[in-house]
Order: C-alpha cells, then sequence, then structure tokens
C-alpha cells in the first residue's frame, strides 16, 4: 500500500508526523493529486474549513471561528494532530503549547491546519518533509520569547539584560 501511494503521488506523505498510510489515503481520496484547485494553502485549509473564518467590521475583529464544513479530509487531518499531540516532535510540541493557552478543540484544530499546510507543500512543490525535532522547536520558540521581551523592555524605555 506504502510503495503504491508512492508510486502515485510520488512523495512519501507519511513521514509528516500523525499522518499514516490509511490517513493519507484517505486525505488523497478525498483532495486528489491535483492541487491546481486550489491558489494556495490559505485556499486549501479554509476549503477544507480549519482556518478561521474572522467577522470584520469596521477593521475590528468581533468574532473568529472554524467554518461549519463536512469534509472528510478535514477529519482525517484533525485525527493526525491528536495522535502527534502527544508525540515527541516539532508539531506535538506546538499543539501542547496551543493547549494551554486555547484549550485542546482550537489547539487541534491549529495543529490540523499546520499539518495540512505542509500536506499541501509537499504535494504542490514535491518536497519532502523533514522532522528536525523538539529541541530545535524549543530553541526557535525561547528565542521568539526573548526578542519579543526585549522589544517590549525598549517601547516601555527599559534595557534588558542577559544574566550569566
Amino acid at each position: 500500500m506504502h510503495e503504491e501511494l508512492y508510486r502515485v503521488t510520488g512523495i512519501d506523505f507519511t513521514k509528516i508526523p500523525g499522518l499514516d498510510i490509511l490517513t493519507v489515503q484517505t486525505i488523497i481520496s478525498e483532495v486528489g493529486i491535483n492541487y491546481n484547485k486550489w491558489r494556495s494553502e490559505k485556499h486549501f485549509t479554509s476549503w477544507l474549513g480549519l482556518s478561521p473564518a474572522n467577522k470584520i467590521t469596521g477593521e475590528k475583529v468581533f468574532s473568529t471561528r472554524t467554518r461549519k464544513v463536512i469534509n472528510r479530509a478535514a477529519n482525517a487531518f484533525r485525527m493526525a494532530a491528536h495522535c502527534v499531540s502527544r508525540s515527541n516532535s516539532g508539531i506535538g510540541a506546538y499543539c501542547r503549547r496551543l493547549k494551554k493557552r486555547l484549550g485542546a478543540p482550537k489547539a487541534i484544530t491549529a495543529t490540523a491546519r499546520k499539518i495540512a499546510c505542509i500536506f499541501y507543500s509537499m504535494l504542490k512543490y514535491g518536497q519532502e518533509y523533514v522532522e528536525r525535532g523538539i529541541d530545535y522547536y524549543e530553541t526557535r520558540y525561547k528565542e521568539k520569547v526573548v526578542k519579543n521581551l526585549i522589544k517590549k523592555a525598549q517601547e516601555f524605555g527599559y534595557i534588558l539584560v542577559q544574566q550569566e
């Protein structure tokens, strides 16, 4: 089965954390291998119903929710996100960090969107997925947090000095 999916698509989608052969088979049977239906990964995730639909009026966002869409591929991505939430991968760490802040359902949907974006990029550009691991994700996240703290301190006129 794995060889047949690789023969049809030319890409090994099972390298994405959370996606196994049956999940990839479900997604490809629903989505197909023609990526020209969607202009970008944003259009793809919107079609799946995984991207937020913001209600904006007067340049103010009143509510943000995902659209109610019945899509088997979106459910497959959500199942993959649920599976990856306990794994030791960068996407798993991303999901756990969002669970603390947003709660489990929103974190699962956001992680499913991230996996769908990776799937679309692999389908469109034919690149293999490279898992960099949880350590790479954690160091990048800490660097981003420190950078934002320094920026906030400078806005208030303070200078942060790293303790040695």
